[in-house]
């Protein structure tokens, strides 16, 4: 593989967050080989390839920590906006899930892929609910990016793939055998989590997951439904619930937590419990985290917090930036303090921390030698980045979005070169993803219309 170096005002997110306003990062097999001035690198390296320039900021690629990549994506910004966020999930969302094809799965997957790259995201976890594992790892390596894999896991109910306990969790182990950890595509425990599994598959899985040295992740408390469940349950709240039954801990990654106690914060802060936090996914539902979040509390009595995008029909964009400030202005709005928290922060929660969160910080995260080589090239070229800020992680999550990648670089390869990708032609699957979503409307019953009347 030939030599890269990718140049421009690096945000390192090293330890000490060094920013290089005429850097170089070199790529070699895979792996960052080098980091320092642009010049030096050319110069010692004259027959490597030169991406980015003077005018675009490097960084390293961004972390989506809760996404469902099946099912939403193909019926994207449909649901109406008019009904409450159970009705939402219950009557549109789940009736399509079990209306997916195989075909479906890996379509849907490869979209919000496509879509999550072209924005700067090299690494997602998927959120489990899939029912063809197979067919999104497929997705995840034709887009040629990083992420975790799983199936459904619920053992309550009646849902679609809901299924009694020993074949939920045959299944999981299945995902952990055939993506094992190290590899550029793992597999997850996912469980649906909330009040949908059992004491049992809670504890079962936790297990499992630990056995094999990879993540658990599940829906728990984003309004405060899970708390009066559980409460009926066992006379306990949810996080006290899991902290019983041994779920709890560093391997752990919990998806929203928005309706906590004090007691719940000091469980998940004692058990070094991860938070995927999607505040987008809160407001777009109605779920009430301007009154009950507390993630940037958890954030600084040193909790582990990462950011997701979660589904498109909730955070409905698959765009880290926009995720970030989003986070930001929330958490400064609802201390009426504007120095509470801040863009380097937020852009911290997209990359190193969020790579920590999820127990990846090891090898991606950050512009260091050794790690994997995931880097995203931002033009700023434009009359929207003109002139350049003085720090530029200010106007990268102040005055950006997606829309500024120009390339992006996963294990050493790039993967998307002046905005498109170089694996997958997003033109050849409007057609089918059009054809698909009228087949599943179709198939589930459902009838979308316009709120508004067309002429």
């Amino acid at each position: 593989m030939t030599d890269q170096i990718v140049a421009g005002t690096l945000l390192t997110m090293d330890g000490e967050r060094t920013i290089w306003t005429d850097g170089g990062v070199l790529v070699r097999d895979g792996l960052i080989d080098a980091v320092g001035h642009r010049h030096d690198l050319v110069e010692q390296h004259p027959d490597a390839r030169v991406m980015g320039g003077p005018r675009c900021i490097v960084t390293p690629g961004f972390v989506n920590a809760h996404q469902h990549l099946t099912g939403d994506r193909l019926i994207r910004s449909c649901i109406p906006d008019y009904i409450q966020a159970r009705e939402a999930i219950f009557d549109w969302v789940v009736p399509v899930h079990a209306a997916h094809t195989g075909d479906d799965d890996e379509l849907s997957a490869t979209l919000s892929l496509l879509e999550a790259v072209g924005n700067g995201i090299t690494t997602t976890v998927e959120a489990g609910t899939v029912a063809h594992p197979e067919r999104v790892a497929t997705a995840f390596e034709r887009v040629g990016v990083r992420g975790t894999v799983g199936t459904w896991g619920w053992d309550v109910g009646d849902g679609p793939f809901a299924a009694d306990t020993d074949d939920v969790l045959e299944r999981q182990q299945s995902v952990l055998d055939s993506w094992p950890t190290g590899g550029l595509v793992e597999g997850w425990v996912t469980l649906v989590g909330h009040d949908l599994a059992s004491d049992r598959l809670f504890s079962d899985a936790a297990d499992m997951a630990r056995a094999a040295g990879t993540g658990l992740t599940f829906h728990m408390s984003p309004s405060p439904d899970d708390g009066v469940a559980f409460s009926e349950r066992s006379g306990k709240r949810p996080i006290h619930h899991l902290a019983d039954l041994g779920v709890l801990g560093p391997g752990t990654l919990i998806a929203h937590a928005v309706h906590i106690d004090e007691r719940e914060m000091s469980l998940l802060l004692d058990t070094r419990t991860a938070i995927a936090y999607c505040p987008w996914a809160y407001l777009r539902l109605g779920q009430g985290v301007t009154g009950a979040g507390h993630h940037v509390d958890f954030l600084h009595q040193g909790g582990r917090l990462a950011l997701g995008c979660d589904t498109e029909n909730a955070g409905d964009a698959i765009d880290a930036v926009r995720v970030g400030a989003l986070a930001t202005g929330l958490a400064r709005d609802m201390s009426c303090d504007p120095t509470v928290f801040e863009a380097h922060e937020a852009l911290e929660l997209i990359t190193i921390g969020g790579a920590e969160a999820i127990g990846m910080g090891d090898r991606i995260g950050s512009l260091e030698v050794g790690k994997a080589a995931d880097l995203v090239v931002h033009d700023l070229s434009g009359v929207g980045s003109t002139p350049n800020a003085v720090d530029p992680a200010l106007q990268l999550l102040w005055a950006g979005d997606g829309r500024a990648v120009r390339d992006v670089i996963v294990d050493g390869i790039p993967v998307v070169l002046d905005g498109r990708s170089t694996r997958v032609d997003h033109e050849g699957l409007v057609d089918e993803a059009e054809l698909a979503q009228r087949r599943l409307f179709e198939q589930a019953g459902l009838s979308p219309t316009p709120r508004w009347p067309v002429r």
